[in-house]
């Protein structure tokens, strides 16, 4: 600290009195030392020991270090300019401060220059999305990187053609005009609270003229204060297929979750463990956590071990443990994710898939209406719509035996929707680890599309249709537009940097579609909400369609007898 106040205390006598020698020289005045003593004793007090503008580095100067300097010594000339106006022309005091000033940015913008050129060798070019406060920190930081910011983009017409530092601040119809053909290396979204919708938008419009793109990730390392270039991290395919729905009604599902027991199957699966999660959020009493898996029932249990969660661990194929379990907790709410989902390894175990995801169903219903529990949600899939699989055929009995067992006091429904993102049957951890390995990326078919929707995103509206039904409803999740496998997998290639990752397809596997069916077609009428519609109701006598289950678990010709009851499935074996 001593050294940088006699380093300011040295610059300020130097250069004063080399300005004032100067300033006399000028109009032909004698030397006036007394005045100048005064001066230096003035510019040292306010500068040294009222702002103490000795702590800006200028090493790291940027305007603001400019300005700083300049408030601090037109304040000390306001304190100095009175006392001597009447003796010395107040055009030769204005001139001095001038030239003053002057010297003082000169000597600092010069020393900046020399330390920055000097100490890393701009080989990248970098621009910075957002002319905030974040960005100027960030354009800082880089100055003693490889990386030269090139420009500023801002979508605020009021900053544009304007400059920072003497950096231009660009559109982006400008940016990518001067960018032309060429690539920059990287581009840094510098909009801490820019949600992921908005992210997204910049990625697309923006990730053909650059090699990388990074991301601020929060508001919360400014207020902090840290670092942000140790802070940057890349958008993940989760934050480009992200699509939040507009019309999430929180406190809907508030008022259903709120204060009730809740009873969640599979509950240490990709969706299930959400659901015990949303559920925690929107403040359930009690949350009994039922899975036959003792690692996936662990870890659910340890993330949420100070909530009032129940561990147990059962499965839904065991009728009489589950009476005991409904007995013994008489849940409000029973949730059920439990299911054996992955296609071509339901379509090589049939009878272990009907009996975990139909009898299992059946158990769950059974027991849900003999406790009276007051609501019933079966997650269901798109698959079941128009099945060409195993898999999905068992939940479309599911939803049958759904639809047709309302009765007492239990109202039953079942939500469809599509793919999850990062569940653990889905092709993103897949490609993701192929990519890892520097595998080539394995795609069943070039012209394959799913539907996709975030975990957290599908597992609101689950608890928004829930809230809302009276019994008896399918209910569809509005999951946009399909996506192409095949661009799913170029697109996470190219977030990932690779250029020796390529595509191969191994070709569709058993009881796989091409295509899921475009649920919005299937909906028999909407809802107060944009996102959730209700699915045609199909009729079949439930004492009938008990009778075919248990058929279909004593048969030896399972397809035949799912076929029976689905007359609509089409098994494919490919």
């Amino acid at each position: 600290m001593l050294d940088k106040r006699i380093l300011n205390f040295l610059v300020i006598i130097t250069l004063t009195f080399g300005t004032f020698w100067w300033t006399f020289f000028i109009f032909h005045l004698p030397f006036e030392l007394n005045l100048v003593l005064i001066v230096i004793g003035i510019r040292i007090i306010a500068s040294l020991f009222i702002f103490k503008d000795y702590s800006l580095s200028w090493s790291k100067a940027s305007t603001k270090t400019f300005l700083m300097k300049s408030f601090v010594y037109i304040i000390a000339f306001l304190i100095y300019a009175p006392i001597f106006y009447r003796d010395i022309p107040i055009y030769f005091l204005t001139s001095e401060v001038f030239l003053y000033l002057f010297a003082i940015n000169f000597a600092m913008y010069f020393y900046h220059f020399i330390m920055n050129r000097s100490q890393v060798q701009k080989t990248k070019k970098v621009v910075i999305y957002g002319a905030g406060k974040a960005g100027i920190k960030l354009e800082e930081e880089f100055r003693n990187s490889e990386y030269r910011v090139k420009y500023f983009c801002d979508d605020d017409k009021i900053v544009q053609g304007r400059s920072i530092d003497a950096i231009r601040i660009l559109s982006k119809n400008e940016l990518k005009k001067r960018i032309g053909d060429k690539k920059y290396d990287l581009l840094v979204v510098a909009m801490p609270s820019a949600n992921q919708k908005r992210a997204k938008e910049i990625y697309e419009r923006l990730s053909d003229y650059f090699i990388e793109i990074k991301f601020l990730p929060s508001l919360n390392e400014i207020l902090q204060d840290k670092e942000f270039s140790t802070q940057l991290k890349d958008i993940s395919v989760e934050d480009l297929l992200a699509r939040h729905p507009k019309d999430l009604d929180k406190e809907k599902i508030s008022s259903f979750i709120n204060n009730k027991i809740i009873l969640v199957t599979g509950a240490g699966g990709s969706i299930g463990s959400e659901i015990v999660r949303q559920c925690v959020f929107f403040k359930a009493k009690k949350i009994i956590l039922l899975d036959h898996s003792e690692f996936n029932l662990y870890q659910i249990e340890q993330e949420l071990s100070k909530e009032n969660i129940i561990p147990v661990m059962q499965s839904v194929t065991s009728k009489e443990d589950l009476d005991k379990t409904f007995e013994k907790y008489s849940p409000d709410i029973v949730i059920h994710a439990a299911a054996y989902k992955h296609v071509p390894l339901v379509e090589a175990n049939i009878k272990e898939a009907i009996k975990n995801n139909i009898m299992g169903t059946k158990n769950i219903i059974d027991c849900a209406v003999e406790n009276k529990v007051q609501k019933v949600i079966l997650i269901s899939t798109d698959k079941a719509v128009r099945p060409t699989n195993v898999m999905g055929t068992t939940k479309r009995i599911c939803e049958l035996y759904a639809q047709n067992s309302n009765g007492n006091s239990t109202e039953i429904v079942a939500v469809r929707f599509g793919n999850v993102l990062g569940s653990s049957g889905s092709v993103i951890p897949k490609f993701k680890s192929q990519i890892e390995k520097g595998q080539n990326i394995t795609v069943t078919h070039p012209d394959i599309t799913r539907y996709f929707m975030l975990i957290p995103e599908a597992c609101e509206l689950v608890l928004q249709a829930g809230a809302i039904g009276k019994g008896g409803e399918i209910f569809i999740l509005d999951m946009g537009e399909p996506i192409k496998i095949v661009d799913l997998a170029k697109e996470m290639i190219k977030l990932s940097g690779h250029t020796n990752i390529n595509i191969e397809f191994s070709g569709l596997r058993p009881g796989e579609k091409m295509y899921e069916e475009l649920l919005i077609n299937d909906s028999d009428c909407n809802t107060d909400y944009e996102s959730i519609t209700i699915a045609k109701s199909t009729k079949y006598d439930i004492f009938k369609l008990n009778k075919d289950i248990k058929k279909l678990m004593d048969c030896e010709d399972e397809i035949a007898q799912l076929r029976y009851i689905v007359p609509e499935f089409n098994h494919q074996l490919n």
